[in-house]
């Protein structure tokens, strides 16, 4: 994934305020699924405030033959199972077409407003794993059970990660209903079956996956970038009341399948190849990663520079108009293993993935406090209440409550580019 023409900071697009725009000017170009008025869903692609319809691209002849059975679909799946090579030709035509004028009349009736679009799931998911790659996350969390010891022995050799429930991804802006599940306070005799009391988010990175691999076959750390198709934001809410009761000895389970919301535009890899950074270097006593799991290259860049951030709004503070509360913000670059290692390790068993799959990083927190990805880390396990500009307080998460994922790719010398919001509001269980 090299830095071209595309990524030039100085390239302007005809299109109106998509040279200003905070996250999708022509240097981003992710890829998604659209309708207008109840029609098909289409693919498209982001750029200023607008919607490019790539399907009506894709029959006037504009875009490489390669691309364009693929771009008549309802989903990107078939796109993103062609070679990295044909999209890498997409991005070029697409670029060409918006920074060229003599494009301008043929494409401006296949601009759509963004706020006239609906924004759909990106992929048919076939499978979701869930990882466990932000060190602070695990550490914060493992001292609230374990004081002494709160990162277990094979957290520093392994990518953690566990299966998810695939059915259960929905797109941005899905409404959560609070989950309802088995609760058993420490002092009970027997669990309860009533709604989640300590509703969750954790702030992730979502891995789409490109290509296929056969099982049996798997994928070595320096092919794991051919891999990699896109990013998005990734919240994967958490009943961590139910999680306590539930989890041992096997695991999450309906403390997690219940929803996780992801951004609707995929920021392609060939997109983020400017903000590829190296892999911060591990602590001298910790263990060097064994052979399978280690790169020149993934340690040099494989990493990334991106900014993240989740903001709360509840119901009192939108009704007062009052801006949402900056929970926490940190970089990605907290991860303690790399989206590469996550793929290798994935496969190295011979496990097959797939065009469409989807892997999360686990929730990405920071040393410090303003940079934790999760309540229960802010709150410390609901000790320590979050005061919001209401006057309200949140340990966890309330009915009404609108909760926001942001993203950005920044670095010196390149334009910033983002990911969109990925957001949810609470609702009562019914």
């Amino acid at each position: 994934m090299s830095i071209d023409h595309t990524h030039n900071p100085q390239a302007s697009s005809w299109v109106p305020a998509a040279d200003d725009h905070a996250e999708f000017p022509v240097q981003n170009l992710p890829l998604g699924i659209f309708s207008t008025d109840g029609g098909p869903a289409r693919a498209g692609t982001a750029i200023g405030d607008c919607v490019l319809d790539l399907t009506a691209m894709a029959e006037q002849g504009l875009l490489p033959p390669a691309v364009v059975p693929a771009l008549g679909q309802a989903t990107l799946n078939a796109l993103f199972a062609l070679p990295a090579a044909d999209r890498l030709a997409l991005r070029h035509a697409l670029f060409a077409c918006l920074t060229s004028d003599r494009f301008r009349v043929r494409l401006a009736p296949l601009l759509h407003r963004a706020e006239d679009c609906a924004l759909h799931l990106p992929f048919h998911i076939g499978d979701y794993t869930d990882f466990y790659v932000g060190i602070h996350h695990a550490t914060n969390i493992g001292k609230l059970f374990r004081p002494d010891n709160p990162l277990l022995p094979n957290y520093r050799h392994v990518p953690i990660g566990y299966h998810g429930r695939a059915s259960s991804v929905r797109v941005s802006g899905t409404t959560l209903l609070r989950p309802k599940g088995q609760l058993k306070a420490p002092d009970a005799e027997a669990p309860v079956f009533a709604p989640s009391r300590r509703l969750d988010y954790e702030l992730e990175l979502g891995v789409w996956i490109a290509g296929d691999n056969a099982l049996g076959e798997p994928v070595p750390i320096a092919d794991a970038w051919s891999r990699i198709g896109g990013l998005t934001l990734l919240n994967d809410w958490s009943a961590r009341d139910i999680q306590a009761w539930e989890y041992q000895p096997l695991g999450p389970f309906l403390a997690k399948n219940f929803l996780t919301t992801v951004s609707p535009w995929v920021v392609t890899a060939e997109a983020l190849a400017p903000f590829r950074v190296g892999q911060p270097p591990r602590p001298e006593a910790d263990p060097q990663p064994l052979p399978y799991l280690v790169d020149a290259a993934d340690a040099e860049a494989g990493a990334l520079a991106l900014d993240l951030e989740v903001t709360l709004a509840s119901a009192a503070m939108r009704d007062a108009g009052l801006p949402p509360l900056c929970l926490s913000h940190g970089p990605a670059t907290n991860m303690y293993w790399t989206v590469a290692q996550m793929v290798t390790h994935h496969t190295s068993n011979g496990c097959d993935l797939h065009a469409g799959d989807l892997l999360g990083t686990g929730t990405i927190s920071g040393p410090a406090r303003d940079s934790f990805g999760s309540l229960m880390e802010l709150s410390g396990g609901g000790r320590e209440p979050v005061a919001l500009p209401s006057g309200e307080t949140r340990c966890f998460l309330e009915d009404g409550d609108q909760l926001t994922l942001s993203a950005r790719a920044v670095q010196d010398g390149f334009r910033t580019i983002g990911f969109g919001p990925c957001t949810g509001t609470v609702q009562p269980a019914r």
